[in-house]
């Protein structure tokens, strides 16, 4: 079995948002991939736990401000990407990300790709007072991950599939046991 990894995100004040535990499953040219089954749960800051309905699996960019989720159906979206500052390691089994709200999600449905969430980026950035570095590579990088998206470069195509049938059937998984992150 992969080791188990915590990822956790966190807002630009350092306030606890998403975050659960995900197993380790391998890395290739895009990055390190995470996943998980059927049912697993994840929990927003100290809210009730939410369980995933459908397989996912997490791409985690070595060094770029952006991180990539793909999920299995019945999501209505396969693609859904948050833009973030670069992953770090802030422990050996912990990847932390700060989340700048912006996403690119891709549809089943046929609907083109979009950014959503700007008016939440326009409010944190007053709110948690983005410097304008961080708000000029949030922005570039969601339009660049735009067009990759549109494009259907990798890993947006097949790349992604590989690591998704590693758990796409999987339910019950042991990982579901949530880690107490509140006083990381």
């Amino acid at each position: 079995m992969s080791e188990l990894i915590r990822l956790t995100y966190r807002k630009y004040d350092g306030s606890l948002h998403w975050h659960g535990v995900m197993r380790r499953l391998g890395e290739d040219e895009h990055g390190l991939w995470l996943g998980w089954g059927k049912n697993m749960v994840m929990t927003r800051g100290s809210e009730p736990p939410v369980t995933m309905r459908a397989a996912h699996v997490q791409l985690i960019r070595r060094e770029d401000w952006w991180c990539g989720a793909f999920h299995a159906l019945p999501r209505p979206n396969d693609v859904y990407c948050d833009i973030t500052t670069v992953a770090e390691w802030t422990a050996s089994d912990e990847i932390t990300l700060v989340d700048l709200d912006l996403d690119v999600l891709r549809y089943r449905d046929g609907r083109p790709p979009e950014i959503v969430d700007e008016d939440e980026f326009l409010e944190h950035q007053v709110r948690y007072a983005y410097p304008p570095e961080v708000i000029a590579n949030a922005r570039a990088t969601a339009d660049a991950l735009l067009v990759s998206v549109q494009q259907n470069e990798e890993p947006f195509t097949t790349a992604y599939q590989k690591w998704l049938s590693l758990v796409e059937d999987v339910e019950g998984d042991p990982i579901s046991v949530l880690v107490d992150l509140t006083e990381h």
